[in-house]
């Protein structure tokens, strides 16, 4: 499944952005695809986690089982962003629903219209899926991931995450 719509507005500044950038097409991600994926991360978190991403690659991209998404937004010919979501059942006495673990788009290009199309995509596979409801988490003070799923239509959700930690 691949899904196009309009070109994409990109802020007019810092390097990664353009005036004007082809209407990114959102498709499955690709073996090839996986260095960008990488370079996108780790620009972002200042993290280079290759074998972390192979190992999603492999789980999620190379051999999907039903239920699980890998897909890129690619526009004028590279990849600019990506979303990782999968259907996952009776967690937490929940009935089936789809959860949404990572989305990213290249900083300079954010405010684009790509990251609502990858996670409209992603949605998109979870209602062919058969489910009804989409879940993610996100660090409390990471405002910048809380207001775009905000404005998205997404809201507080009926769980509420504890943890633990555990001496070494």
């Amino acid at each position: 499944m691949a899904i196009t719509t309009r070109r994409a507005r990109a802020p007019d500044q810092g390097s990664d952005r353009a005036t004007a950038l082809a209407a990114p097409v959102v498709r499955p991600v690709r073996k090839a695809d996986l260095d960008a994926v990488v370079a996108i991360d780790a620009q972002i978190t200042g993290l280079e986690k290759r074998a972390y991403w192979r190992g999603i690659w492999q789980r999620y991209g190379e051999a999907p089982a039903p239920g699980r998404q890998f897909l890129v937004a690619e526009a004028d010919g590279r990849v600019v962003g990506f979303v990782i979501g999968e259907v996952r059942d009776w967690e937490f006495g929940s009935p089936p629903c789809g959860w949404v673990f990572a989305i990213d788009v290249l900083p300079g290009l954010r405010q684009g219209g790509i990251g609502s199309r990858l996670l409209a995509a992603v949605c998109a596979g979870f209602r062919m899926a058969g489910v009804t409801k989409v879940r993610t988490l996100s660090a409390r003070d990471n405002h910048l991931v809380l207001a775009f799923f905000r404005s998205q239509g997404m809201m507080a959700g009926p769980f509420i995450p504890l943890e633990l930690d555990l001496e070494v």
